[in-house]
């Protein structure tokens, strides 16, 4: 007896929405506008890694060319941005190896919790700062990233800028104790 009065009350409610659909249901009387583009949102950053007044300037200001301090002629690193840097205090002094903020310079390479930055060609540099391109592989990728270097203040407070494809927003280290 139900497998008959099942399609017959299916058939009946086929029936009784006389086929205009786009006439009936709550959307026939809702007031609906056409969609528009909303703007981009913000990313959520955390306040620690954004700098607000003291953003670095654009990678093609020019920047004052220094002397070389022992830096190779300029083909690497300069030794005031070399150190350990972490984005929260936590980053510079856990012992557990779970510091997925610490970054760690030495003249040539970047070290980050999952991948390794290496110097490919340095554009722009001065004591403090440098604009430069890096090859870098982690979590069995490779890719290449131009980025900016610049210390800031008494030398506790690294800027890190990626540029291009992907890049990460402004980044905002603390120097590791020694």
């Amino acid at each position: 007896m139900i497998r008959i009065m099942l399609p017959a009350a299916v058939l009946m409610l086929a029936a009784c929405s006389g086929g205009e659909d786009e006439k009936s249901g709550p959307e026939a009387s809702a007031n609906l506008t056409p969609l528009r583009e909303a703007a981009p949102a913000e990313p959520a950053v955390a306040p620690e890694t954004v700098a607000q007044a003291d953003e670095p300037e654009p990678v093609d200001a020019p920047l004052k060319k220094v002397e070389s301090t022992g830096d190779a002629g300029g083909k690497a690193i300069p030794a005031t941005i070399r150190g350990r840097w972490g984005l929260v205090a936590a980053d510079c002094t856990s012992t557990k190896g779970d510091a997925k903020g610490l970054l760690t310079i030495d003249a040539t390479n970047l070290r980050f919790y999952e991948s390794h930055g290496e110097l490919v060609r340095v554009r722009e540099h001065a004591a403090n700062r440098i604009v430069a391109d890096y090859k870098f592989s982690g979590e069995g990728m490779e890719w290449d990233q131009q980025m900016l270097l610049d210390v800031r203040g008494d030398g506790k407070t690294l800027i890190r800028r990626d540029y291009g494809e992907g890049a990460s927003g402004l980044m905002r280290y603390t120097r590791c104790a020694a």
